[in-house]
């Protein structure tokens, strides 16, 4: 059984302002937002041996009852989100921060108290000096505060199971994870490789630091993995958000549904 979960935030449009506004396709038009991207938000939650890993926090969405989503989908699956043991950061651009804390009544707290919230030191320095809309620096000011901050440099290892590294492209200091746990390798690759349909179309986005790195990136991660088995998970997906490859009759790869 797969140990590894989608903590569906929502979808959202996003324009030139860098805000992002809920997006419903069963009642709104895309064609009432020109100008946008249409994205889904799924952090991930992995049950490991070493304890519950987050990959991504999303942003921070709440309920009608003023509970963090990304709380009430971790208790959904019967979980605390006191059982977080780790918070894995790819980048600190806002649609992936905003979970890290919870904000009530004007006071922000860490919104996983046990784990060690890990962000290279890098992308910490450029997002609290940065001036774009793409950041929350108010949530910063509480990670920084709590004592559950943990900076690393480059690559290395967490434990048995985790490992990170640079990966660039996205921002100057986006990092991968690798996760192996339960007999499964998974792969985090945050908005470098954040939807399955990015693997099969040779582009540059726009959106990139590095597009052309990026693109480059998306291919080695896909041949890498793919014949190694790797379960990735896809930030922004629209389809498949949990995925493993396929070997098709033809002798190519698709990807498939880890989940089913």
């Amino acid at each position: 059984m797969i140990q590894a979960h989608s903590l569906f935030e929502g979808s959202f449009s996003v324009d030139a302002s860098k805000k992002f506004v809920p997006f419903d396709p069963a009642k709104d038009d895309v064609k009432d937002r020109p100008g946008s991207l249409f994205i889904h938000v799924h952090p991930f939650l992995i049950e490991s041996n070493h304890g519950l890993l987050l990959c991504d926090a999303g942003l921070g969405e709440r309920t009608d009852e003023d509970e963090l989503v990304i709380h009430d989908n971790i208790r959904k699956l019967g979980f605390e989100p006191a059982d977080v043991r780790y918070v894995l950061m790819s980048h600190l651009h806002k649609d992936h921060t905003g979970g890290m804390v919870d904000f009530r009544n004007g006071v922000g707290r860490v919104a996983f108290p046990e784990a060690e919230y890990i962000i290279q030191r890098g992308e910490w320095e450029n997002a609290y000096s940065s001036e774009s809309a793409s950041y929350r620096t108010e949530v910063f000011d509480v990670l920084q505060r709590s004592g559950n901050l943990t900076l690393v440099e480059g690559e290395g290892v967490l434990n048995k199971e985790i490992r990170y590294l640079v990966n660039g492209a996205h921002t100057e200091f986006h990092q991968a994870f690798h996760i192996e746990t339960g007999g499964e390798h998974f792969f985090f690759g945050g908005d470098v490789l954040p939807e399955p349909e990015e693997i099969f179309r040779n582009f540059i986005a726009k959106y990139d630091l590095d597009g052309r790195l990026a693109r480059d990136l998306r291919q080695q991660y896909w041949e890498e993995g793919r014949t190694e088995g790797w379960v990735y998970l896809f930030y922004h997906s629209k389809s498949i958000a949990i995925g493993r490859p396929e070997l098709k009759d033809d002798g190519t790869y698709r990807i498939i549904d880890a989940t089913k």
